[in-house]
């Protein structure tokens, strides 16, 4: 019996034109480069009119939001992100074997109507999904044209930020994250059903935190298609529809270009905190710590100020320590880092810990031309391996103890030709469960989604991705922060929250459910560095036999002399 072979996803593009930014080049390329969707029509708007304003009209506006404009101009002047999201390219090579269709439009306002005549010609095409790159608002029946919708983006929380400029409000009001969303499109303007839901950190810059953002969402749409292609149309919307679920209300205003006052209002105060911080930078520093707490049972410390500090010297930091009791002596497996102009190339080490709090001199255990972090410490069979990031590399790699807990060997890669983050490995149900943090994109971050990958053994180099990757698309908890651990029949994934900065807080999610088609889980618990002054951010929780480990960022003083130095 031969299996069926599957049609691939119809899909239309509503446009204004060829030039469009790299990011959306990117998402087109990627549809067409795919074997699960194809472009069939190109419905192009025909000279869009523009709106010819007077000098007086021009001017009065001017004077009236004139200082964004400023600061926006100065921003994309002063911050010249690579890869740029908002490069010029042209895509019209990429489809000149798909049909055109240019369109007069029925302007109303701020809403773009097709003609009856129009609407029956693309009609003609069985489109099954129109993704729109172009037009302004759109509004009749060219929202139900194409089987499966519309598909549209909106840069920003729909709960929370709706109108624009995309971003620059979240980055005056110094929010933490920014939101994005794919939707289909309706009558209710940022209304519609929504596709996918993804959270970023806000950067205090908005070039920087357009450019992450926008990167990201390019590969929105060909993941969704390729999900719709896999799974079929019903069980795809079926879950649409379950993720749409309860009444939702915007209470918020619909937010436009800031004039003077309020942009003043948010801006001398985002100011301000820059300047501040540099000041404070001249005779302060930040590093990494390692703090500790014994307890008598087997379960993570989980109150912070009980935890004591291990202050590395200051010429270096200590971070994403992993906790290991082997007969009966404590180690804390970290990544070193030695201050460097210019450089941070990391190495992993090891020290052992009594419970009177003696740290032993750290060894060395793992040193590359690249850099080295995360060394994930697991027991299988016996004995010990590390799967350390090396993203540098751009691999996974699996090391065995040689003789523990000093002597490590190379044992093969787990993934290659990957950019991928703090993997983390858990057994259930007589398999391996690889969790990592994936840049899927250049020019994309690195914490904002999280992927799982399976196998039958840990020794291979073909896991499994999940079909419903990335499993969480959050900057507030998706990238790992430790061991996957059980306490009480629940099971626990460690995970940063980097919405306010990198490695600002361990979120604890319980994991409700674990298999090869579902993954769920719910956040029950936060480590926030709140427990001392001084403490700005925690990003790791390792715990075995009665030692709990967590890193923590802290606030230090700089040595007299290393005022005149150029470090």
């Amino acid at each position: 019996m031969s299996d069926k072979i599957k049609q691939k996803i119809r899909v239309g593009l509503l446009i204004d034109g060829f030039d469009v930014p790299a990011w959306e080049y990117k998402m087109i390329e990627s549809i067409i480069t795919s074997d699960f969707a194809e472009i069939l029509l190109i419905v192009k708007r025909k000279n869009p009119s523009e709106v010819k304003r007077s000098f007086g009209a021009r001017l009065k506006e001017n004077l009236r939001c004139g200082l964004f404009k400023v600061y926006a101009k100065a921003e994309k002047k002063f911050y010249k992100p690579s890869p740029n999201a908002f490069e010029e390219k042209n895509y019209k090579e990429l489809v000149s074997s798909v049909p055109l269709l240019e369109v007069d439009c029925i302007e109303k306002k701020f809403s773009d109507y097709l003609t009856d005549a129009d609407i029956n010609t693309i009609s003609e095409y069985n489109i099954d999904v129109f993704i729109r790159l172009g037009f302004r608002i759109l509004r009749g029946k060219i929202l139900k044209t194409a089987k499966m919708g519309v598909w549209s983006y909106h840069h920003g929380d729909n709960f929370h930020y709706r109108g624009g400029p995309a971003v620059h409000w979240e980055v005056l009001k110094r929010e933490r994250e920014v939101g994005s969303i794919l939707q289909i499109l309706t009558e209710d303007l940022d209304g519609g059903e929504v596709l996918h839901r993804s959270w970023s950190s806000v950067e205090k810059s908005a070039t920087r935190t357009q450019n992450n953002l926008f990167w990201k969402t390019a590969l929105f749409i060909p993941r969704k298609l390729q999900e719709l292609y896999e799974k079929g149309e019903d069980v795809f919307f079926q879950q649409v529809k379950n993720n749409n679920t309860g009444i939702s209300f915007y209470s918020d205003r619909n937010y436009t270009i800031p004039t003077n006052g309020k942009f003043l209002k948010y801006f001398i105060p985002f100011f301000w905190s820059s300047v501040s911080h540099k000041l404070w930078k001249i005779f302060n520093f930040q590093q990494w710590v390692l703090l500790y707490s014994f307890t008598k049972t087997d379960t993570p410390s989980t109150v912070g100020y009980r935890y004591k500090k291990i202050l590395p010297p200051k010429d270096r930091y200590w971070a994403d320590p992993f906790a290991v009791q082997e007969n009966g002596r404590y180690y804390i497996f970290f990544e070193e880092v030695i201050y460097q102009k210019g450089i941070e190339r990391g190495h992993l080490s090891v020290a052992e810990i009594d419970k009177k709090g003696n740290l032993s001199a750290p060894t060395i255990i793992l040193q590359q031309p690249y850099h080295l972090s995360y060394p994930f410490i697991f027991k299988h069979e016996g004995s010990y391996f590390m799967i350390p990031e090396s993203e540098e590399n751009s691999t996974v790699q699996l090391y065995e103890a040689v003789k523990f807990p000093f002597e490590w060997k190379f044992k093969m890669n787990l993934m290659e030709n990957i950019k991928a983050v703090d993997a983390t490995i858990h057994f259930m149900d007589n398999k391996f469960w690889l969790f990592t943090s994936i840049c899927s994109i250049e020019g994309g971050p690195y914490s904002d989604e999280l992927f799982l990958f399976s196998s039958d053994s840990i020794f291979s180099n073909n896991w499994k991705p999940h079909p419903n990757n990335p499993i969480v698309s959050d900057v507030k908890s998706a990238r790992p922060a430790g061991r996957i651990f059980m306490q009480d029949n629940k099971l626990y994934r460690p995970s940063q929250d980097c919405s306010y900065r990198y490695g600002y807080a361990t979120i604890l999610n319980e994991i409700t459910e674990l298999n090869e088609n579902n993954y769920t889980e719910r956040k029950v618990a936060a480590i926030t560095p709140d427990w001392e002054d001084g403490v700005v951010a925690t990003h790791t929780i390792t715990f075995d036999k009665g030692l709990s480990v967590i890193d923590a960022v802290i606030n230090r003083r700089k040595n007299f002399l290393s005022l005149f130095s150029k470090r």
